[in-house]
């Protein structure tokens, strides 16, 4: 029998297909926990590593332990979920095999991240489906997701961001020497980078050429599609952004500095997650006026060039000559507490709670105006 109650009902996916299955669990942890219980009721979904959605009970359970990462393992239950707009409520298959009616979800909120989660996979399904989602839609996910078409956009629109080659696995095994030649005119060190992962996943800094296929054999095993850049010395700020594909202006927060020290050459995964002492991220930035707005304007313009709505986060380098460069833009950030984009948010006067229900309005908006 379908609840009464009048609360909306927020289904939150995590975990997923992607590399970064535990890392979305983690984050489904913090923003499950922050929900407003007076204004919404949850429900949390697990996706395993075969994507089989399921209920998950124990999400709260859900932490980083380098020793036991998180995972959504299959417990013979199933949750189905409808591509008709007719606004069908889930289905839910127990052990035994008996299928009964979940409540209509009202929102989605997904928190996967990498492929199948943030590429416009998910996304589709939402679509299909005619239901409120927090976050962009399928064309701003793929294209933000994909750092070689991200690159692409952002220089055809003249925002200025660092050079790359594209090495597909294609490429390299067809044509070796010209892959070498184009990332030796980029100047060594590099950074060789999955085109489609998140969480620093494959990545790798390379020193000269002989290191360059470890290094890309070691990112093809995350994507066949691989960007390599040039060391750029500078200052790593970021910029959260929030609102609507609808808003003529979006909002965006004070910017954040990233400083990694350790044993860490670059931001990798194990800084962003599990050595949290070896990375501090500072809000505000400390970096002049003139440059703060130029990177807010920049982050706004990005997220706007993209069509995005919701959330995202906006990665720049500032150069010594005081020059923002886009590294790239992530339409589903990480959002654990500790997270860089509820952190700057945080420092800008939004908490936690007050940002994830702010997100779950916009999808509900962009909705009722049919996105």
């Amino acid at each position: 029998m379908p609840d009464t109650d009048p609360r909306p009902l927020v289904a939150v996916l995590f975990g997923g297909r992607s590399s970064e299955h535990s890392v979305s669990c983690v984050t489904a942890a913090g923003v499950i926990g922050a929900i407003d219980e007076s204004a919404y009721r949850v429900l949390p979904i697990g996706i395993t590593r075969t994507g089989v959605w399921r209920i998950v009970d124990d999400w709260a359970d859900m932490r980083f332990d380098p020793a036991n990462m998180p995972e959504v393992t299959e417990n013979g239950t199933e949750v189905i979920p409808h591509v008709s707009a007719t606004g069908a409520p889930l289905l839910q298959r127990d052990g035994s095999g008996t299928v009964t009616e979940l409540d209509p979800v009202d929102v989605f909120f997904p928190l996967l991240h990498g492929q199948f989660g943030e590429d416009g996979t998910i996304q589709g399904l939402f679509e299909l489906s005619g239901t409120a989602f927090v976050g962009s839609g399928v064309f701003a996910s793929a294209a933000s997701m994909d750092k070689h078409y991200t690159k692409s956009l952002l220089a055809q629109a003249g925002v200025p961001t660092c050079p790359w080659e594209l090495v597909t696995a294609a490429m390299w095994d067809a044509n070796r020497g010209d892959a070498e030649e184009r990332v030796a005119g980029l100047g060594f060190p590099v950074f060789v980078k999955p085109a489609r992962a998140g969480s620093s996943m494959g990545v790798s800094r390379v020193e000269s050429a002989a290191g360059l296929e470890a290094a890309l054999r070691s990112a093809f095993e995350h994507d066949t599609k691989v960007i390599v850049e040039p060391q750029v010395i500078g200052r790593e700020i970021e910029c959260a952004v929030l609102g609507s594909l609808h808003d003529a202006e979006v909002r965006t927060s004070l910017p954040g500095e990233i400083e990694v020290s350790g044993d860490h050459d670059f931001y990798d995964f194990e800084a962003k997650y599990l050595d949290l002492a070896d990375a501090e991220l500072t809000c505000p930035a400390r970096i002049d006026e003139a440059t703060t707005a130029r990177i807010r304007e920049l982050s706004a313009q990005v997220f706007q060039l993209f069509d995005c709505t919701g959330l995202s986060r906006v990665d720049t380098f500032v150069t010594g000559e005081g020059e923002v460069l886009i590294n790239e833009i992530n339409t589903l950030p990480g959002f654990t507490p500790t997270s860089a984009y509820p952190f700057m948010w945080a420092h800008s006067g939004l908490d936690y709670p007050q940002l994830i229900s702010e997100l779950i309005a916009i999808a509900q908006r962009d909705h009722a105006r049919g996105r």
